[in-house]
């Protein structure tokens, strides 16, 4: 039943967003690309991380992650609306253009880590079902990411990679029908076994929680894209469907999440960041086929788009001193030295902090455009300055998840 009832619930979510009347509508569009970046295999790892630091307590940590990722949503949407506006209009060299030019390399580095944490995630599902000794697993899966981001050096120069990665975004209807087959198989399962759940892991709330929970901060991150799709899509339109992205997003978050209850006892207990691979192909062999497709494919796609966005803004923020390819080479050469010098866990937040840091930006310029033009009140510019704040002490002390 759970394999017929994950199957066929794949199978129709994908047909309904690769060939239905959704597919052909602006608003899912403009949602896909958000939607995508949010939604890589962050969810996946989520589970047994804030199992293990949280106990029972993990959907409660998991719903003020994805608040707190909601807030800082909210500052990119009025950015999206004002400090737009504003760059249209000030000088190239006012003091707010130069903040936004540092705001763009901030991101362009986050991205760069961020392609180091997508592979570090594929090679470690890839490897979690192969015989690779434990001495010899942190080298194997560093030479294959090498390996991967090499490649896409190599397609630099054949002019192939804008094609590889219009085929990946068209993957993400495929992806999303893989999470909605993993849930419906789920609760498949949580409905034949309710009366026969194991005892949940006590709650734990210690000193080290807040830390970890901002060192997930980017396994719920991706809505930020939104900001920089205003040569496809209106700011009205931007701002819609990244609430729309966030929204979906975060009922996958926690429906994953609750789900998964039953077996949280046993995802504390899971080892690696691909442990999750463990639970569900107890729960079913093939969930652990879903889990390990949607995971390759969502962190190849993503470490893709996320490679030649970064390169992009180097582009932009050297004002076309570098040209695309050397941009592309350098975001590519900071990926593989972070790939080395972290591990799983570290990665995690080390990216989680790179975004933070970006979000803290993103803050101050929100502030910053709200007293120059006057919009929002002094309860918005006080939102912002929390927010920023938070982001400040993510970028500080958000921690990796160990263990």
């Amino acid at each position: 039943m759970i394999v017929i009832v994950a199957v066929v619930a794949a199978i129709l979510v994908t047909v309904l967003l690769t060939i239905g009347p959704v597919a052909r509508s602006e608003t899912w569009r403009a949602t896909v690309t958000p939607l995508a970046s949010i939604i890589g295999s962050g969810f996946l790892i989520c589970g047994p991380l804030l199992a293990h630091e949280f106990g029972s307590a993990a959907f409660g940590a998991m719903t003020v992650l994805l608040l707190l990722a909601y807030a800082v949503g909210a500052v990119i949407r009025f950015n999206i609306v004002h400090v737009e506006a504003l760059s249209e209009t000030i000088a190239t060299h006012d003091p707010m253009a130069w903040a936004m030019r540092a705001a763009q390399g901030m991101l362009g580095v986050a991205y760069a880590v961020s392609v180091a944490y997508y592979l570090k995630l594929l090679a470690e599902f890839t490897l979690k079902r192969l015989p690779v000794p434990d001495a010899l697993h942190a080298t194997v899966a560093n030479a294959m990411v090498t390996a991967i981001i090499l490649m896409f050096v190599a397609l630099t120069f054949s002019g192939s990679l804008r094609r590889i990665e219009h085929a990946a975004h068209a993957s993400v209807s495929a992806k999303i029908g893989v999470i909605a087959g993993l849930l419906a198989g789920l609760a498949i399962w949580w409905a034949h076994h309710a009366g026969s759940i194991q005892p949940l892991p006590p709650a734990k709330l210690s000193p080290a929680s807040i830390p970890m929970l901002l060192g997930l901060l980017i396994t719920v991150q991706g809505f930020e894209t939104s900001r920089y799709l205003g040569d496809s899509y209106s700011r009205t339109v931007r701002v819609r469907t990244m609430r729309l992205a966030q929204g979906i997003s975060s009922v996958i978050y926690l429906a994953f999440i609750g789900l998964l209850t039953p077996f949280l006892g046993q995802a504390s207990q899971a080892q690696g960041v691909a442990g999750i691979l463990d639970i569900m192909t107890f729960v079913a062999p093939i969930l652990g086929i879903f889990v390990l497709i949607g995971a390759v494919a969502s962190q190849l796609s993503a470490a893709i788009a996320d490679s030649i966005g970064a390169g992009g803004l180097v582009v932009e923020v050297s004002r076309r001193k570098l040209g695309v390819r050397g941009a592309f080479i350098t975001v590519c050469a900071l990926a593989i030295a972070v790939v080395w010098l972290t591990d799983p866990f570290q990665v995690v937040a080390l990216a989680s902090r790179a975004f933070a840091l970006f979000y803290a930006m993103q803050a101050g310029l929100a502030l910053w455009a709200s007293l120059r033009t006057g919009a929002g009140g002094w309860t918005t510019r006080s939102g912002f300055i929390a927010i920023g704040l938070i982001c400040l002490v993510a970028a500080a002390v958000g921690a990796p998840a160990e263990g």
